[in-house]
Order: structure tokens, then sequence, then C-alpha cells
């Protein structure tokens, strides 16, 4: 939105214009790259068509984190490790190859 101009005049000039906006009820947006995923919480999104084309505006709380800090936890390697009977790194290194699949490293460090 343009500031100091009244939210009702701008939604009537974008839809003389033949543009749609539309709010998006979201808790969070992730933008996925090769190497990082960028995390935007408490977001207000919207979204606003105009001549074929679908854009999206968000704004809010911006964080990064790494792809694999999600695949497992420190609970998950524990478990491993106990149910595998093995130490925690090698625990560690059979979650990363079974891309955090509990119950394929368990049977992986068991081989």
């Amino acid at each position: 939105m343009m500031p100091g101009m009244n939210p009702k005049q701008m939604k009537s000039m974008m839809k003389q214009m033949g543009m749609q906006m539309v709010e998006i009820d979201a808790t969070e947006v992730v933008i996925k790259c090769a190497d990082k995923e960028i995390v935007i919480s408490n977001p207000q999104v919207s979204k606003v068509k105009a001549m074929g084309n679908e854009t999206f505006q968000i704004v809010g709380e911006v964080s990064e984190r790494s792809p694999e800090a999600e695949k497992f936890t420190d609970e998950d390697i524990k478990m491993v490790a106990e149910q595998g009977e093995v130490s925690e790194d090698d625990a560690r290194t059979a979650l990363e190859e079974t891309d955090g699949d509990i119950a394929e490293a368990i049977m992986k460090v068991k081989e």
C-alpha cells in the first residue's frame, strides 16, 4: 500500500485498473534456496492479480535456517544411538545418510 493513502481508495483504484488484491491468512512463509531456507514468521501476505500475473507481497520477521536443521533433532540422535547401541556420532551419520528417517537409521547402524 502507499503511505498516506486511504485503503478503500486504493482498492477502488486497483479495481479500476483491473487489479485484484487478496489478503492471505498465513502463519509462516518458507523460501527454499539451494543452500538455505528463508523463513518469514508472523507474515502479512497479499496476493495481487494484474494483467494475467499473480504477485505476492510478504512482510514479516525474517530469519534463515539450514535445510538440514529440520531433518532430525538431538532426541532423534539419542534414540538411534540407544536403539542401535552406537555412538551419537555414528547415529548422526546414519540419520544424515537416511534423510532423518529414524527407523531406517536404526536398521542401518545395526547392520
